[in-house]
């Protein structure tokens, strides 16, 4: 055994050999196309810190950043066909999920949580857009009703965030459906005197935009989230017109009334909890002194 080939040459190899840089140590911008070191963005809640552009927040970190503490209670949902239509495009159905579960570690695209925000007991349905793009399928139709039924139970306000390209085409018609039963879900936690917020991401679009997104007592909203039904090039080619700067974005319609807050990032639990105290503690802010009767002068 020649020990200067064998243990000595790799040891000096190991010491003089480039180091494999990582390519995920800085991110691009996709509004101002800074660099921005990842650890930087991600203590700043993947907010740019050059122009203040919002990118998309992973599902977990949004129900940390919301709840009291970060610490919340996830449910169990319940089970659906997996593949009830057998479909198939450039990969079967079975495929696409069992490739999109190993990515998030998820099973569906939807998390439906409890716990408290600001001392208010919440249900909070958040979506996961790193699931097949947050598409709604049969589980996030059940998980919405799940969602609905447990704030009712635990007479509890009701927090839907949705992030999601729409319905999902691998379960055609029983994905449109999901619209009528999730529509109805939510007219239930209505019908009890809880509230019902949704806080809109980016991107809302499609069949979730059309049910249970626009339907809520308030509508907040982070900046430049992009929110509508079909999409901007194909609205344009449909009525042969130009659509104003910014439409769709959750600016344009907060001023044409169809979102009531747009809150930055940072500000977001701070706004919902706010909203939250006024919709639950109904009562007087302050103590009700009553005031003395007047004596009538002689």
């Amino acid at each position: 055994m020649n020990w200067l080939t064998n243990f000595v040459r790799p040891k000096i190899q190991q010491l003089v050999r480039p180091k494999e840089v990582p390519d995920n140590l800085w991110i691009k911008c996709g509004a101002c196309e800074q660099m921005i070191f990842h650890r930087e963005l991600e203590k700043n809640l993947q907010v740019c810190t050059h122009c203040g552009h919002h990118m998309r927040l992973p599902v977990k970190k949004r129900l940390e950043l919301l709840f009291d503490d970060g610490n919340y209670k996830r449910i169990e949902l319940p089970k659906v066909a997996e593949d009830p239509l057998k479909f198939k495009d450039l990969k079967a159905y079975p495929a696409r999920i069992k490739e999109a579960r190993s990515k998030t570690g998820e099973q569906d695209a939807i998390i439906v949580a409890h716990g408290a925000m600001g001392g208010i007991d919440v249900v909070i349905a958040a979506f996961d857009f790193s699931y097949m793009g947050g598409s709604m399928g049969m589980a996030v139709g059940e998980g919405l009703v799940a969602a609905a039924e447990l704030a009712v139970v635990q007479d509890a306000p009701l927090i839907v965030i949705p992030a999601s390209g729409g319905a999902r085409m691998q379960e055609g018609i029983l994905s449109l459906m999901q619209m009528a039963r999730t529509t109805v879900a939510v007219e239930k936690v209505k019908e009890h005197g809880l509230p019902y917020i949704v806080l809109l991401t980016d991107p809302t679009t499609g069949g979730v935009t059309a049910s249970f997104a626009m339907l809520g007592d308030i509508h907040v909203s982070e900046p430049g989230a992009t929110i509508g039904f079909a999409g901007a090039r194909v609205i344009e080619s449909t009525i042969r017109q130009k659509l104003p700067e910014g439409f769709q974005k959750a600016e344009y319609l907060r001023d044409h009334g169809m979102v009531d807050v747009v809150a930055k990032r940072h500000d977001l639990r701070k706004t919902l909890v706010n909203i939250l105290d006024l919709l639950r503690n109904r009562g007087p802010a302050g103590q009700v002194v009553p005031l003395r009767a007047r004596i009538p002068a002689e």
